[in-house]
């Protein structure tokens, strides 16, 4: 039984083009923006037009459109939200339209552009704490994320070629032990970046 080596050679080109995927960025998102972070607005930078990310805390459909409450988070190189604990402060983003809730669930991740048109205080359970207010141009609703397993170094538990060679292979009393040595190996987790599930423009 021998192992083909197109198909291994197949198999890693398959990950590495899985794991290089949704390398583009959103066109609607890209552009220079106003470099001031959710927690520095301030009533002179009103009107700026601000690039923001984050993940869903919750949303409420109103007559006129949809509120955000997004916990920001930095942006990497790809527009998206960065997975880390470190965040710029919250925000409130609202953008016209119905918005149905299963689907910008509370977690999900998004990129924003808009302009920061105010400030609203608000409780945060017994804080008061300033919520810049963005109108939304431009969301981006990312698809969740996902985790794959990459195997390096591993062979079949069958391919030891000594395993399928002499005259008593596979015949009791004589066969040899049934699982051959695995050769050192190791895995790995990796996360695919998501592709954008949902791209909204100004309306």
């Amino acid at each position: 039984m021998k192992r083909n080596p197109y198909m291994r050679l197949l198999t890693i080109t398959i990950v590495i083009l899985a794991l290089s995927a949704c390398t583009t960025i959103p066109e609607q998102i890209q552009g220079e923006f106003t470099e001031i972070s959710p927690a520095r607005v301030e009533p002179g930078v009103f009107g700026s037009n601000v690039r923001w990310g984050g993940v869903i805390l919750d949303s409420r459909n109103r007559d006129n459109g949809t509120c955000f409450e997004i916990l920001s988070r930095n942006l990497d190189k790809y527009l998206r939200p960065r997975v880390e604990d470190q965040t710029a402060g919250r925000y409130i983003a609202c953008k016209p339209g119905f918005h149905d809730p299963a689907v910008f669930a509370k977690g999900r991740e998004v990129t924003m552009t808009g302009s920061v048109q105010a400030i609203e205080t608000r409780k945060l359970d017994d804080f008061d704490y300033r919520y810049p207010i963005m109108k939304v141009d431009n969301l981006v609703l990312w698809q969740k994320r996902r985790n794959i397993v990459v195997y390096r170094g591993f062979n079949d538990p069958f391919y030891d070629p000594w395993y399928w060679r002499g005259p008593y292979w596979g015949h009791f009393p004589y066969h040899r032990r049934p699982f051959p040595m695995y050769s050192s190996g190791y895995a790995e987790t990796r996360q695919l970046l998501p592709d954008p599930a949902i791209i909204e423009t100004r309306e």
